[in-house]
């Protein structure tokens, strides 16, 4: 078990090791279009939303280990295929095969930390080991990013590349680990202990802001490098679109990882409830920002991009995982991420429909979009806002 709590970080960091982050919506766009670009981001959610549930019973079933290392040989997969190329439907298993690493992992690693703190008594050191993981994450995309970015200046694919060789290194980690002790119930039971985690007032709240944050961080991920190319356009910088867009994805990652070193003193200060709004605010305000602003410096909006996660995601994961029960832990971790999945992909199958069938996104159809998710973003922060009157977070 301790074993386990050493490599976490080591696995988080390999995991985020996502060299393909600076320049995918260009490389796919380069083969495919626009739109179908934003559908292989939808294919991807669709296809975790069929496996997420599915994925966290057999985590709970089958073992953390086990689970983790299909989710990195699938990693290993879709990456190899991405840098290979081809058609739309080639494109489109590899999303499958990403959707499957993605499900598989969701929950189970955080599962795995917790329950091997938990069997050595170290279950009250959840929080502090949830936020060295989550920095470690945040490393290794702000390092993939900028090295990522700098090889998609000579190749597009190339980084795709680099991602399978990281994630061969995962796989190894995978293997590494060890399962601490099953819990043994029968089905009845876990479905008991899952309907009640879905009920109570606290995970119900959390539950409901996590498919919204999740929604939400996602796009400016998706729609982040159409809008550096739209700024950049008529510009000396134009062509070096990958490069910068690898830079500014650094400087963000960056960001994050400073502002998770004052995280603790936040919450010490304004309350874990404040933080959680602060964040999901923070989050709805960057696609307004982006649909308003023009101009190369406008780019510097995305650097707040993963300030809202640092805030909010390991304090929301410390906050859960002492009220879940080992029998369903990662099924309601999938289930949330199910849902958070779901939701965004029906808002990119929307977003689709509003956007060319072929070659680069016009700057029109950017901001049409980025101004919706503002303006539903607002709708749900308040009516979260209002429902802490009823629910005690901190």
């Amino acid at each position: 078990m301790t074993r386990n709590v050493r490599l976490y970080p080591v696995y988080k960091f390999l995991s985020s090791l996502i060299f393909w982050q600076a320049a995918w919506f260009l490389y796919i766009q380069s083969e495919l279009s626009a739109a179908e670009a934003i559908l292989m981001y939808a294919i991807y959610d669709v296809a975790t939303t069929a496996l997420e549930v599915p994925s966290g019973w057999l985590s709970d079933n089958w073992g953390r280990r086990r689970t983790l290392i299909v989710a990195a040989a699938a990693a290993v997969a879709t990456a190899t295929m991405q840098a290979l190329g081809g058609d739309f439907w080639w494109f489109a298993a590899a999303q499958v095969l990403l959707g499957i690493h993605a499900a598989f992992a969701s929950g189970t690693d955080s599962s795995l930390l917790y329950e091997s703190l938990a069997a050595e008594g170290r279950a009250d050191e959840i929080e502090r080991h949830e936020l060295r993981g989550w920095r470690a994450s945040f490393a290794g995309l702000m390092i993939s990013a900028l090295a990522g970015g700098a090889i998609a200046r000579f190749d597009l694919g190339w980084p795709y590349w680099a991602s399978a060789l990281a994630f061969a290194a995962l796989l190894g980690v995978s293997l590494a680990f060890r399962d601490a002790p099953p819990a043994r119930t029968t089905a009845a039971a876990r479905l008991s202990t899952l309907r009640v985690s879905l009920t109570t007032p606290v995970l119900a709240w959390l539950f409901a802001l996590t498919v919204c944050m999740y929604a939400f961080s996602h796009v400016p991920f998706v729609f982040g490098q159409p809008f550096i190319e739209a700024a950049l356009a008529g510009t000396a910088f134009a062509s070096e679109t990958p490069v910068i867009v690898g830079a500014i994805t650094a400087a963000m990652m960056g960001v994050s990882l400073l502002v998770s070193l004052a995280a603790p003193t936040i919450r010490a200060r304004i309350g874990l409830t404040a933080m959680l709004l602060a964040a999901f605010a923070l989050q709805i305000a960057l696609p307004g920002a982006l649909a308003l602003a023009t101009g190369p410096l406008a780019i510097l909006f995305l650097l707040s991009r993963m300030i809202p996660d640092a805030l909010a995601r390991p304090f929301i994961l410390a906050r859960i995982q002492p009220l879940l029960s080992n029998d369903s832990r990662a099924t309601y971790l999938s289930l949330q991420s199910l849902l958070g999945r779901l939701f965004f992909a029906a808002t990119l199958w929307l977003a689709a429909t509003s956007t060319t069938n072929v070659g680069e996104m016009p700057a029109s159809d950017l901001r049409t979009i980025l101004s919706a998710y503002a303006v539903a973003g607002l709708i749900a922060l308040v009516t979260l806002g209002l429902l802490t009157r009823r629910v005690s977070i901190d």
